[in-house]
């Protein structure tokens, strides 16, 4: 299976969130990890841009909500998107707007 990757407008998110250069990366790292981890299989009917938005809206800025949001989304990864307000059918619309700019 190949290495997930970070949109680009999910990865300007990430660094304005997370302005400090080695924690974006990490923050990135660890997003690409959670994806891998939970492979298809594990996320079926979710797109990996979904996914991995839920876990940096959840986080707000915060590396320990980011955390949460990785150990939440190991565990269910559903519960994470309710929690960032990305389960229901408008979460493209809430992407859009969290996430300007193209793809």
């Amino acid at each position: 299976m190949g290495e997930a990757e970070v949109s680009d407008r999910l990865r300007r998110r990430v660094r304005c969130d997370f302005p400090d250069a080695e924690v974006a990366k990490g923050a990135e790292g660890a997003l690409r990890s959670l994806v891998k981890k939970l492979g298809p299989d594990g996320m079926v009917g979710v797109g990996d841009e979904r996914l991995m938005a839920a876990v940096v809206l959840f986080a707000r800025g915060d590396i320990g909500r980011l955390r949460s949001a990785v150990r939440l989304a190991q565990l269910d990864w559903r519960d994470l998107l309710v929690a960032a307000e990305l389960a229901d059918e408008d979460f493209e619309q809430r992407l859009d707007q969290e996430l300007p700019g193209p793809t």
